[in-house]
């Protein structure tokens, strides 16, 4: 059966996307309710502050990799997420009983805080390939647009829900609310019907698994690019977040007040971003707004490191440029997710989106500490022009990439496969060769020519004899060119061989992960067995 239905009709998108809202809103309020929680009822000290805020972002250096290993290896991704947040919901329930009970601590905050980002870290390894079981392939930009315009808004109202909540309870009792945003997530994802039909990849052992994931990330010319600029990105962005406040502050004279008010509309912003993107990407492709996207990117930040004049000059300025970059910030990361999950093979979905986040969260601390410092020797007007010069370098990352190219957007008319769990992704066209497959025939009668060989790969009658003959005899007069890569085993030509029956349906040709360069009997095997 073909998806034709809009996202919001879909039933088991609706209830992903509720729980993804509901849980991130629930961990942006105790995102201010533990440190008030430390502060007003425990006297934390200022080491005791910095350790509770390492302990949120500890696990996702020491556990990102092996949690991408972990998901790859799995046929199924929604029980491990369902008991992830009913992990974390535990933990944060946690709180408000030690509080009742008189036995809330210090070092009991940073076990909740180290418990619920491990089971953070691992939810999100396995949520990225799950959404590919969830939602069809040509609607997955609108959905993570969706999900981002969820992250916008729970990033500037969960913690002025948290402020309110704070003040009308208490901060251990605030903390309850991310309780219960953990449990309804949990609910709502058990709800979830749509089958998980994947194959897993076969492991190696954890520590040859993650090398794995680390070398595509490293050599697809694709995700290596969405992996540099991420990290540039996130690199100068952190180190200009350090000093942002400072600045607007000490040398803008921007009232305290009016900080929060620009945050706000800067996730208004991300909402707008969210609309237009979802709009936007049938017609020009993720490709295309993503070169352009990151362009603009330093806007803002360049506006606020050359402004200057009366305050209200400046609270306009800073309101245009905070809501276009919002936008900006939300239209990136859609397609950046949507392209890392139409370029990365299924076997390796798990273990590249968790490289990234490994390499993301790494140059935070240190941006944060390079920011800070170079502020110091320099002053802060230099380094917030600094930061927008590194982040505008990110783009080359971008524009000498295959992305460089424009991909044709689907057409809504185009058939959609039913399941998506072992398709692969279709690389760019500019790719190098040296990086696809050769392309599944497709039902025309116009035979297919074998490279290098001349040989035509026909289509053969279905009979169980012919097809078992024709299969040995392909084996047997054919032989590898030389040079050519070892003879592949025959679990791997048998699981090739599944997949392309299981995408005989779909008209397009689809690429896989293996290269042209492959030995020839492998070649001629799988071909003919496609035409089956």
């Amino acid at each position: 059966m073909l998806h034709t239905q809009p996202l919001r009709k879909q039933r088991d998108y609706r209830l992903l996307w509720s729980a993804r809202t509901i849980s991130v809103t629930g961990s942006e309020v105790s995102r201010l309710a533990v440190p008030l929680t430390a502060i007003a009822l425990l006297t934390a000290s200022p080491f005791q502050m910095g350790l509770l805020t390492a302990a949120s972002s500890i696990p996702a250096l020491l556990l990102s990799l092996q949690a991408g290993a972990i998901s790859d290896r799995l046929r199924r991704h929604r029980p491990l997420m369902i008991v992830c947040e009913l992990v974390s919901a535990a933990a944060a329930l946690m709180v408000p009983i030690a509080w009742l009970l008189g036995l809330l601590s210090i070092p009991l905050l940073i076990g909740v805080a180290l418990l619920i980002g491990a089971a953070g870290v691992i939810f999100k390894a396995a949520n990225f390939p799950h959404l590919a079981a969830v939602v069809p392939a040509d609607q997955r930009t609108q959905a993570m647009a969706g999900f981002q315009a969820s992250y916008s808004v729970a990033s500037v109202a969960g913690p002025g829900l948290a402020g309110l909540l704070v003040q009308l309870l208490s901060a251990p009792l605030a903390v309850l609310l991310e309780g219960l945003s953990f449990l309804a997530s949990a609910l709502l994802l058990r709800s979830i019907r749509t089958p998980e039909r994947r194959t897993p990849a076969p492991s190696r052992g954890m520590w040859r698994d993650v090398k794995e994931g680390l070398r595509v990330s490293l050599t697809r010319p694709v995700l290596r690019a969405l992996l540099g600029a991420g990290v540039t990105i996130n690199f100068f962005a952190m180190a200009y977040i350090s000093v942002h406040m400072l600045y607007m502050v000490n040398t803008l004279d921007i009232p305290k007040a009016l900080i929060g008010f620009l945050v706000a509309l800067s996730g208004a912003g991300g909402l707008v971003g969210a609309w237009v993107t979802a709009r936007l990407t049938p017609r020009f492709g993720e490709n295309r707004l993503l070169r352009w996207s990151i362009v603009l990117f330093p806007l803002d930040i360049l506006t606020v490191g050359l402004l200057d004049g009366p305050l209200w000059f400046k609270l306009a300025t800073l309101s245009i440029t905070g809501c276009i970059t919002g936008g900006l910030v939300v239209t990136f990361a859609t397609c950046m997710g949507a392209v890392m999950l139409r370029d990365t093979p299924a076997e390796f979905r798990g273990r590249v989106n968790a490289t990234s986040t490994f390499a993301v969260q790494g140059v935070l601390a240190l941006g944060g500490l390079a920011g800070g410092s170079l502020a110091e020797v320099i002053g802060l007007r230099p380094v917030i022009l600094i930061c927008a010069a590194g982040i505008a370098l990110s783009s080359i990352w971008i524009w000498t990439s295959p992305l460089r190219a424009n991909q044709h957007p689907s057409t809504p008319d185009a058939p959609k496969p039913t399941t998506d769990d072992t398709s692969q992704p279709t690389p760019d066209s500019s790719e190098p060769i040296s990086t696809l497959s050769a392309p599944k025939p497709t039902t025309t009668s116009t035979p297919a020519t074998l490279p290098d060989t001349g040989i035509e790969a026909r289509a053969i009658p279905t009979s169980p004899k012919t097809r078992a003959a024709t299969s040995v005899s392909a084996q047997h007069h054919t032989h590898p060119r030389p040079g050519a890569l070892p003879k592949a085993s025959s679990y791997e030509i048998h699981q090739r061989s599944r997949r392309d029956r299981s995408h005989r349906s779909t008209s397009a040709p689809t690429y896989g992960d293996t290269a042209l360069s492959r030995n020839l009997d492998e070649l001629v095997l799988v071909k003919i067995r496609s035409f089956m």
